[in-house]
C-alpha cells in the first residue's frame, strides 16, 4: 500500500467541508431567493385582488349613481335637467367600463383555478340568484336608453310614442346584491389564497431554518471545530516560537540573544540593590574527542546532561545559557563575597564533571570556567562575558577542569590581546604579512618535493611577531580569512615567479583552515590568483587538517574540497595521527598526501611506539596509494629510521629553515644547477 502523504486527509477533508459549505449556501440563497419571490407574488396578488374590490366597491356605488340620478331627472327643474342628463351619460358610460374592466380581472384571476372560491365568483356572475352578469348588462343598457330619452324630452325633440324615463327598480336592486355578494365572494377568495400564500411562505421558512440547522450540525460545526483546532495549533506554534527565540533548540536553556537582550535588566537591578553579580563561563574540555570517537549523539547527550547538571547546580535565581556549541554562561545574582562565589561555583563544577554514561562508555567531560564579577571587573555585558572568557582560557592553560577568576594579569593580556587585534586589522590593511617556504626533501636523493609557505609578521616596533602569538588572536577575532588570502596570493605568485625561471621546487603547500574552505568566493579566488600569476594548479597543494575532513559534511566545505581537487589542486592532511579522523576520510580520491605530525617523528630511533605508529601509518599510505611526508625530522638516525619504515619525504629544521622568499629561491637554484645532496645539520633542532 502507498504511504498516504502527511496532510492529505487533513486536505481531502478541507475540500469536502468547503464544498459542503458552497452547497449549503447555493441552498439557503435559492431558498432565500424563492421566499423573495413568492412574497413578491403574494403582494402583487393581493395588489390585484384589492383592485377587484375597489372595482367592486365603485360598482356598487356607480349603480346607485345610476339609479339616483334617473330618479332625479324627473323632479328637477328645467334648468337642472340638462346636466343632470349628461352626469347620468357619464355614470353609466363609467359603469359599463369598469364593468368590462371588472370581467377581464375576474377572469385573469379565476383562469384555470378549480378552487370552490372562484367557483362561487362564477356563479354570482351568472347563476341564479344574482347573475349579475345579466343584470349588470341590463342596468347599463337601460341607464343608455334611458339617458337617450331624456335627453330628447329635455331637449323637446321626442317624437312618437312616449318612452318611460325611469329605471327598472327590480334589475337595480339585483345589480347592487349581486355586486354585495360578489364583494364578499372577492373577499373569501382573496383570504383564501392569501392563506395558502402565507402557508407555503411559512413552510418555506420552517425548510430554511431547517436547512441551515443542518448547516451549522453537519458543516459550520466540523468547520469550527477545525478552525479552533488550527488556532489551537496557531497559539501552540506562536507559543513554540516564542520559546526557541529565546531558548536554545537542543539544551532547553536561554540561548545568546535572550541573554543579549536581558542582561543589561540583570545588571541595572544589581546596581540597585548593590550587589555583586558574577559571570560564570563554561566550557567542556573534551568536547570534540566526545563527539569525534563517540559520535554526534554522544556529543548531545553530554550538552544536554550539562545543561540539566547546571540547572540542578545553580539557585532559582541564576541564569543559565548555552552561548553556542560546547559554551555555556551562568549568570550568578546576589553572587556575595568571592568565597561564596568560589564555594558555588566548585560546586557546579564538580556536578558537571561527574561522569557520565551512554550506551556503556563512560564519558568525562572535563568542564572549565572563567568568573568575572560585576562591578569589579567590568560594569557592562560586553566586558563581563570578555574577561570572564579570558579567564576560562586561562584555566583551560592550567589543565582544564577547574575555574579561575578574571584577574589584572589577566587584564595586562587582554589589552595586549586587544592592541595585537588591532595591530593585525593594521596588518591586513597594509598588506605587511610575508611569506617564508620552507623545504621538502627526498631523503633517498636529496631532491625538492615541495616547499610549505609560512605566515610571517615583523611588527614596526614589536618586530618579528611569533605564528603561535598572532593566529590565535587573529582566529578569535575571524581575522585569519584576510591573513590567508595574503599569504596565499603572496606566494603563489612567488612559486610562480620560480616556474616561470625553471627553479625546480616540486609543489607549493599552503594552510588553509576551515574558516577559510567555508567562504562562498574561496574556489574563484583561489582559482582566479592561479590564473593571474601564472602558476599551474598541479604546481599547488593545500594543506588541511583533520577537524576539517570531519567537519566538511556539516558546513558545505566537500564540495569545495571537490571543486578545487577536480582543477588538479592537490590536498595534503596535516598533522596526521593526531585527531581523530575516521579511516573513511583516508581516501585515495580525496587525499593525496599525509602528514606525520612531529610528535611521532622525533626520537623515533629510540621510541619504539613511535616507530610502530610512522609504520602502520606509512604501510595504510602505501597501501592506498597515498604519497607521505613526515615533518620535524632532526637528526640523521631519524632520516635513516624514516627511510627503513617507508617514508621518503622530509621537512624539518635541520635540513632547511623556513626562508624568506629570494632566500629560499636561491636554496631552490643552488640544489636545481647542482646534483642534490641532503645535508644534515646538527644541533639545528626546533
Amino acid at each position: 500500500m502507498a504511504e498516504q502523504k502527511p496532510g492529505s486527509a487533513t486536505g481531502r477533508l478541507i475540500v469536502i467541508i468547503k464544498s459542503a459549505y458552497w452547497i449549503a449556501l447555493a441552498i439557503i440563497a435559492l431558498m432565500a431567493t424563492a421566499s423573495y419571490i413568492l412574497l413578491q407574488q403574494m403582494m402583487t396578488d393581493h395588489q390585484a385582488d384589492m383592485r377587484l374590490l375597489s372595482l367592486v366597491s365603485e360598482q356598487k356605488a356607480q349603480s346607485q349613481r345610476v339609479v339616483f340620478l334617473a330618479n332625479a331627472i324627473d323632479q328637477a327643474p328645467s334648468a337642472e335637467q340638462f346636466r343632470l342628463v349628461r352626469a347620468l351619460e357619464a355614470a353609466n358610460a363609467e359603469f359599463g367600463s369598469n364593468y368590462a374592466e371588472l370581467k377581464a380581472r375576474l377572469a385573469a384571476v379565476t383562469k384555470d383555478d378549480g378552487r370552490e372560491e372562484a367557483k362561487a365568483i362564477g356563479r354570482v356572475l351568472y347563476a341564479a340568484p344574482y347573475r349579475l352578469d345579466y343584470y349588470s348588462t341590463t342596468l347599463a343598457a337601460n341607464g343608455h336608453r334611458l339617458a337617450k330619452v331624456l335627453e330628447a324630452r329635455v331637449a323637446g325633440t321626442s317624437t312618437g310614442t312616449p318612452k318611460p324615463s325611469h329605471l327598472d327598480e327590480a334589475a337595480a336592486r339585483s345589480t347592487l346584491a349581486g355586486y354585495t355578494a360578489l364583494e364578499g365572494r372577492i373577499t373569501d377568495f382573496t383570504n383564501a389564497r392569501l392563506d395558502r400564500m402565507l402557508s407555503l411562505h411559512l413552510y418555506l421558512f420552517y425548510a430554511t431554518m431547517g436547512i441551515i440547522i443542518l448547516v451549522a450540525l453537519f458543516i459550520f460545526r466540523p468547520m469550527s471545530e477545525m478552525i479552533r483546532r488550527r488556532t489551537t495549533d496557531l497559539i501552540d506554534a506562536h507559543n513554540s516560537m516564542a520559546f526557541i527565540a529565546v531558548h536554545d533548540g537542543l539544551t532547553g536553556l536561554y540561548n545568546r540573544a535572550f541573554l543579549t537582550d536581558h542582561f543589561d535588566s540583570l545588571l541595572k537591578v544589581a546596581a540597585r540593590r548593590r550587589e555583586r553579580l558574577a559571570v560564570l563561563q563554561l566550557d567542556l574540555d573534551r568536547f570534540k574527542q566526545i563527539n569525534d570517537t563517540l559520535g554526534h549523539a554522544a556529543g548531545d547527550f553530554v550538552l544536554v546532561k550539562t545543561a540539566e547538571r547546571m540547572r540542578a547546580s545553580c539557585r532559582a535565581s541564576d541564569l543559565c545559557v548555552r552561548l553556542g556549541g560546547d559554551e555555556f554562561v551562568m549568570i550568578l545574582n546576589a553572587a556575595g563575597t568571592t568565597e561564596d562565589i568560589n564555594t558555588l561555583a566548585e560546586r557546579i563544577l564538580d556536578k558537571i564533571n561527574e561522569p557520565m554514561d551512554f550506551g556503556g562508555a563512560t564519558i568525562h567531560p572535563g568542564a572549565s570556567g572563567g568568573i568575572a564579577v560585576y562591578p569589579v571587573d567590568a560594569s557592562n555585558p560586553e566586558d563581563l562575558l570578555v574577561h570572564a572568557d579570558l579567564a576560562l582560557y586561562s584555566a583551560k592553560r592550567l589543565g582544564g577542569g577547574h575555574f579561575s577568576f578574571f584577574s589584572d594579569e589577566l587584564r595586562k593580556e587582554l589589552d595586549h590581546r586587544k592592541q595585537l587585534e588591532h595591530d593585525i586589522r593594521e596588518a591586513i590593511a597594509e598588506r605587511a604579512f610575508s611569506v617564508h617556504f620552507q623545504p621538502q626533501v627526498s631523503i633517498s636523493n636529496s631532491s625538492v618535493a615541495g616547499v610549505e609557505a609560512l605566515a610571517r609578521w615583523e611588527h614596526p616596533t614589536r618586530g618579528m611577531v611569533s605564528p603561535g602569538e598572532f593566529i590565535p588572536v587573529a582566529e578569535k577575532a575571524m581575522l585569519m580569512v584576510g591573513i590567508g588570502r595574503i599569504v596565499i596570493e603572496k606566494a603563489i605568485a612567488q612559486a610562480a615567479g620560480w616556474h616561470k625561471t625553471g627553479t625546480e621546487f616540486g609543489r607549493l603547500a599552503v594552510n588553509v583552515s576551515g574558516t577559510e574552505l567555508r567562504e562562498p568566493d574561496f574556489s574563484a579566488f583561489l582559482f582566479r590568483a592561479l590564473e593571474e600569476h601564472g602558476l599551474p594548479a598541479r604546481k599547488l597543494s593545500l594543506e588541511i587538517v583533520e577537524s576539517v575532513i570531519l567537519d566538511d559534511e556539516q558546513t558545505g566545505i566537500a564540495a569545495t574540497l571537490r571543486a578545487i581537487r577536480k582543477a588538479g589542486i592537490h590536498l595534503e592532511l596535516d598533522d596526521f595521527g593526531t585527531g581523530y579522523a575516521s579511516l573513511s576520510h583516508v581516501n585515495p580520491n580525496e587525499i593525496d598526501r599525509l602528514k606525520i605530525d612531529r610528535r611521532f617523528v622525533q626520537n623515533i630511533d629510540r621510541n619504539d611506539d613511535n616507530s610502530k605508529i610512522v609504520r602502520a601509518i606509512t604501510e595504510l599510505a602505501r597501501g592506498l596509494g597515498i604519497s607521505i611526508i613526515a615533518e620535524g625530522a632532526e637528526t640523521e638516525e631519524e632520516l635513516n629510521s624514516l627511510l627503513a619504515l617507508g617514508c621518503e619525504h622530509v621537512q624539518g629544521y635541520s635540513i632547511a629553515f623556513p626562508m624568506p622568499g629570494e632566500q629560499a629561491g636561491r636554496w631552490l637554484e643552488m640544489r636545481t644547477r647542482r646534483k642534490p645532496r641532503l645535508t644534515v645539520h646538527e644541533g639545528k633542532r626546533a
